[in-house]
């Protein structure tokens, strides 16, 4: 299982979530962008920060 931890981006929130893919979580960190945080354009950079801070989740401490 991946997981992904919002706060690892932005600091002080603690939205998180879980998928067996890292394409589906960068799907739904996008959405969470959106709406959360109002990120209207979503840039490349952005999506690599994304994919540098999902981990698998056995090794998340």
């Amino acid at each position: 299982m991946r997981l992904f931890e919002c706060g690892s981006l932005v600091p002080g929130c603690e939205w998180h979530t879980r998928a067996d893919n890292d394409a589906e979580i960068v799907r739904r960190v996008v959405e969470h962008m959106r709406v959360t945080h109002g990120e209207t354009t979503i840039r490349e950079n952005m999506i690599d920060n994304i994919k540098v801070r999902i981990v698998d989740e056995s090794k998340a401490a």
